[in-house]
């Protein structure tokens, strides 16, 4: 990324110029193609286009459903398409290559939190059997996964295991989903370099199925339950198939969830492009989460109605709204206010931070994605290869510049590094300048 950050400070003074007259810069290539999976946090690709943000900075764009994430991440490598809604640990993973290698970067992420976990009406009213806390029509939140612990004891001495899904082995919600059941004593298995599904000492199972899939393959008893984004939980409940037990904002409270992801060569060939996007991702950001006095959402209801023709997610306008607008049913008769359920921009949130990355690589490490230990300044390294704030920045200041944002909306002067924080579900202190100490910290896992 030598040459990407070579150019952002030679340019800087110019493209600065530029914005101020008002003019769009100067585009390597203005017709591009995006793509996205079927979930409500495509929402800032969707609304920059829908809202005009990507024709005002001279872009052309067109927004393809993929079918899956493997499928999206490889047309973005083979020049299918100039950049897509990514899983933050799809440019991680790929840059080091587990899976698929390819130097991936990201300049923005999408959003924060957005994901739930739910379980089958059969295992609920085990669970609730288990915890008669849990046996009531508005049960105590967060629900951890202790209850869930004696049904996983049961099935392994009949000689069986748990099956649950996820969507992708570098997804948040395989992380997720992970430390929930870990932090109640569940082991959810180890990748070795020999097994590639993660099953092994799993005394639960993860498999993958790609999002809008999940309802249908839980209703099947192909699984017993899930992590995925919205809106195909909310679904579950719609359906009355299963319960949302959790949110991941209850897992790790602000977590980041998915970034905007191109290859490191089309960043390299395309800086201005690249630029301009950024710019119409954050305008989408920021109108997506623009709330009255009283802290209500303005915008979102145009949102999902956006989201809910059938070329983007596609699901019914009441399902998707459910989380989108600031609520979330874990069950029919147990509805919540949960206005941070999807950010899109405050809290900083789309800004590209290294510490998101660094997180994410220590789970890749503590499930064994990443087979052998490494040094503290090897996580630093690799985040700032995959990272690029100084993308995202030069696009802030065009922005600033041309009045659509204020000063205060952008971190200006951080070294991509958030607090230390202890916002997590078993209140494990995560400090990203430490990772090996983080590591360390947790009971199941591997240790360096």
């Amino acid at each position: 990324m030598t040459n990407i950050r070579k150019w952002i400070s030679t340019a800087s003074v110019a493209l600065a110029i530029t914005s101020l007259q008002g003019e769009q810069l100067d585009l390597e290539k203005d017709e591009l193609k995006f793509g996205f999976i079927k979930l409500t946090d495509c929402a800032p690709i969707v609304i920059a286009k829908e809202k005009g943000f990507f024709e005002e900075e001279g872009l052309q764009v067109e927004v393809i459903a993929q079918p899956n994430w493997k499928q999206l991440l490889d047309n973005v490598i083979n020049g299918e398409l100039d950049g897509a809604h990514m899983l933050s640990g799809q440019p991680i993973a790929a840059t080091i290559g587990f899976g698929t290698k390819a130097h991936i970067v990201t300049a923005y992420t999408l959003d924060l939190n957005g994901n739930g976990i739910t379980v089958s009406n059969a295992i609920w009213e085990q669970m609730q059997e288990n915890d008669p806390a849990l046996d009531t029509d508005t049960p105590p939140h967060p629900i951890t996964a202790d209850a869930l612990a004696p049904i996983v004891e049961e099935k392994l001495e009949e000689g069986s295991k748990l099956q649950m899904g996820m969507v992708f082995p570098v997804s948040t919600h395989n992380y997720e989903i992970r430390y929930w059941l870990a932090a109640a004593g569940i082991h959810p298995g180890f990748y070795t370099s020999e097994d590639k599904k993660g099953f092994t000492n799993a005394q639960v199972e993860l498999s993958v199925t790609p999002p809008p899939q999940m309802p249908a393959t839980l209703e099947s008893g192909n699984i017993s339950g899930y992590c995925v984004g919205e809106p195909w939980n909310q679904q579950a409940v719609a359906k009355g198939i299963g319960v949302p037990v959790t949110t991941n904002y209850d897992i790790w409270k602000n977590n980041p969830e998915k970034v905007f992801g191109v290859s490191a060569k089309w960043a390299e060939e395309n800086p201005n492009t690249h630029i301009a996007v950024v710019k119409a991702l954050i305008r989408a950001g920021k109108w997506l989460d623009e709330s009255d006095d009283d802290g209500v959402l303005v915008n979102r209801e145009e949102a999902v109605r956006i989201l809910s023709q059938p070329n983007y997610v596609g699901a019914d306008f009441d399902v998707i709204k459910n989380s989108m607008t600031g609520y979330f049913y874990f069950q029919k008769t147990d509805k919540r206010e949960m206005p941070d359920f999807n950010v899109f921009f405050k809290y900083h949130s789309t800004y590209p931070w290294y510490s998101d990355g660094v997180w994410f690589l220590t789970q890749m490490r503590r499930w064994g994605q990443i087979t052998e230990a490494k040094p503290a300044e090897w996580y630093d390294e690799i985040a700032k290869e995959v990272y690029l704030p100084e993308v995202y920045l030069e696009a802030a200041k065009h922005l600033l510049e041309e009045g659509h944002i204020e000063e205060t909306d952008i971190p200006w002067d951080t070294d991509g590094y958030k607090p230390a924080t202890d916002e997590f579900i078993d209140g494990i202190l995560y400090d990203p300048k430490d990772p090996i100490g983080y590591l360390n910290s947790h009971e199941i896992g591997n240790k360096d």
